[in-house]
């Protein structure tokens, strides 16, 4: 792909770096504005995070109105607003329809190639950058950027070329899923421009527990369905509560509800200066704590010489129904009727509101986001550039901006690196 000699100097009016898809995004948008545009990724692949996402079907964007989509960024999603009056989601599904990548929508607003097939997705973005001429770099990692009197001048790849450019879009995404190339290397760029990187965290991780239960895996490998989960501050009042599915494994707890609420565990720990943060599950959301102690009294007066496990099969999955019946110090196969209240109304209380306590997550290499990034107070929210550097535009994942998982990530990308491309053309067309 490098046909220049080194120490030879090339031009361009674009430099994209990173070929995620805030990235593309990025070029493409660039390229449509008539600039010559050379996209580089360290990488032997372009699109890699898009070709895993959405469990390989790649969740390109979510149907939802803007104001949900906001609410599903709890990281600076209020900073998108301008953005999403000049692209938004529906504008990112009509822009892949364009490509002939037909979508069909699924649950919660999530939308899907119909071919299921993220690779269809990758495919037409990498056409377009080929029809609009855009240069690509592969296996062609940055070393250096260079910035002469406040305007980005060049970039400096680790094989020694330099390459000219009126205007640059970091688009290397964060720390997380490193394997897919982001390594978190666009934080010193963005520094040496005089950014400010505010703390970087895992977020849409696995929690972890040293809770007995945990440790001696008595719930490894079972899955809760529809469940509501908290994380609760130190007074006990819930910071943020979900309600979806989880699983227990042998290190803590994970599944969509999990990955939820870890970015408020990692908040609370460090807002509070705690070594432990109790999370609460309500296993059965839709029934009120009186009214459960209401019916199961009832059950148990009707056959009380049943075992009260029997009485209570089916309320709970079974293993979880033992292991509160344990929590409660009642035995399984006692009769209903030899029970006491308080015991039965304790019992009512854990299916409601069993409490448990997680001492943190797994790394930001294991999240699905990363939490923090280039300051968004020092980026213009109208055209991703940079406050402080002449010709510097940010987007995608390097920015201070993480959401839920369920495609308000990846609309958040596409969304920055849209503005970001077009006016990092305009800029350097003026």
């Amino acid at each position: 792909m490098n046909l220049v000699k080194v120490g030879e100097t090339m031009k361009f009016d674009v430099v994209v770096i990173g070929g995620g898809p805030s990235g593309l995004m990025a070029a493409i948008a660039a390229g449509e504005k008539g600039a010559k545009v050379l996209l580089i990724d360290k990488g032997d692949k372009l699109g890699r995070k898009l070709a895993i996402s959405g469990g390989g079907r790649c969740n390109v964007t979510n149907r939802l109105p803007v104001e949900e989509i906001i609410k599903h960024i709890p990281g600076n999603g209020k900073f998108l607003y301008s953005a999403f009056s000049i692209f938004n989601n529906e504008d990112i599904i009509k822009f892949f329809e364009g490509l002939g990548i037909a979508l069909k929508e699924e649950d919660h607003g999530r939308m899907f190639p119909v071919s299921n097939k993220a690779q269809s997705v990758v495919e037409a973005l990498l056409q377009q950058l080929e029809k609009l001429n855009v240069k690509v770099f592969k296996n062609s990692p940055v070393a250096d950027m260079i910035y002469i009197d406040n305007h980005v001048a060049a970039v400096i790849l680790k094989d020694g070329q330099k390459i000219a450019a009126q205007s640059v879009v970091i688009a290397v995404g964060g720390k997380s899923v490193p394997h897919t190339g982001s390594t978190g290397d666009g934080y010193a760029w963005a520094e040496k421009a005089g950014h400010t990187i505010t703390d970087l965290f895992p977020t849409e991780v696995p929690v972890t527990s040293a809770e007995p239960f945990i440790q001696n895996k008595t719930l490894q490998g079972l899955s809760l369905r529809d469940i509501e989960l908290s994380v609760l501050n130190p007074k006990g009042k819930p910071l943020i509560s979900h309600r979806m599915d989880m699983i227990f494994t042998h290190f803590g707890i994970s599944g969509p509800a999990v990955l939820r609420c870890s970015q408020f565990v990692v908040k609370a720990m460090k807002k509070w200066n705690l070594s432990e943060v109790t999370m609460c599950l309500d296993a059965l959301p839709n029934q009120k704590e009186e009214e459960l102690y209401r019916e199961i009294i009832k059950l148990v007066k009707r056959e009380p010489k049943k075992s009260i496990k029997n009485t209570l099969k089916g309320l709970l999955p079974e293993r979880y129904l033992l292991f509160l019946l344990e929590q409660n110090q009642i035995d399984p196969s006692a009769q209903g009727g030899t029970i006491s209240n308080e015991k039965i109304f304790s019992f009512t209380k854990s299916c409601k509101q069993f409490r448990f306590k997680v001492n943190g997550t797994l790394s930001l290499e294991k999240a699905f986001v990363t939490g923090g990034g280039v300051s968004v107070k020092e980026i213009n929210p109208k055209t991703m550039g940079s406050k402080l550097m002449n010709g510097l535009y940010f987007c995608g994942e390097i920015l201070d901006i993480h959401g839920y998982t369920g495609g308000y990530n990846i609309t958040s990308a596409l969304v920055t690196g849209r503005l970001a491309g077009s006016n990092a053309a305009l800029f350097a067309k003026a």
